[in-house]
Formats: structure tokens, sequence, C-alpha cells
């Protein structure tokens, strides 16, 4: 697997437990009980801190810096708190998100742009 593919799959399973860490609060039932206790709040924290601490050490090797690593975090965790805002909460976006996430699209693309990858 390669790095870039590594630090992809970090960044998403980061945004996805944080979406629930943030969002589950508002699932019905069970699921909203649960995310809306405050230890599991805090504990949900740990891996979502060591993802990004290991995305961001992973991006400085690939990219030489640090920001390469906000922007693409930034443009990724738009993308999946848009679609999974949509499926799960049922909250559509309106046409200024739609424009935000296709921006957000842009800004992850541009970070790749320059990036000599050997195949």
């Amino acid at each position: 697997m390669s790095q870039i593919t590594t630090l992809l799959i970090y960044l998403v399973v980061a945004n996805v437990i944080a979406w629930y860490q943030i969002q589950g609060q508002f699932l019905s039932g069970k699921a909203g009980q649960i995310f809306s206790n405050d230890f599991i709040v805090i504990l949900m924290g740990v891996p979502i801190g060591w993802l990004l601490w290991k995305a961001a050490t992973l991006s400085y090797v690939i990219f030489g810096g640090v920001w390469n690593i906000r922007m693409i975090g930034f443009g990724l965790g738009t993308v999946i708190f848009g679609i999974m805002t949509a499926s799960i909460l049922k909250e559509l976006p309106g046409w200024h998100t739609i424009i935000s996430i296709i921006l957000a699209v842009a800004i992850i693309l541009l970070q790749f742009s320059n990036l000599n990858i050997k195949a």
C-alpha cells in the first residue's frame, strides 16, 4: 500500500469517527443516547487524535511540509461530512453547500497536483 493511500485511509477513518463523535448525538434511538454520553465522546477523541497525528507525520514525509495536510484534511473532512450528513441524517445540502463541497474537492486535488508520484 502506498504512503498516499495510507494517508487517505487515516484521514477518512478519523473523519468518520469524528462525525459520529460530534453528530452522533442527533441520531435517533439507542445510538443517539450512546453518542450523547460525555465519556463515550471523550473516548472517541483518542483514536481521532492518534489517526490525525499519524496522518500529519505521513503527510510531512510525503510533501515535506505541514500545509498540505491542513488543506487535504479540510477538504476531505468537508466531503465526508457532506456525504455522511446527507446519507445518515437525511439533511440534503443546498446549492451553497454543494458549491463548497466542489471547492473542497478542488482543494484536495490542488494539493496533489505537483506531487511527483513514481509508479
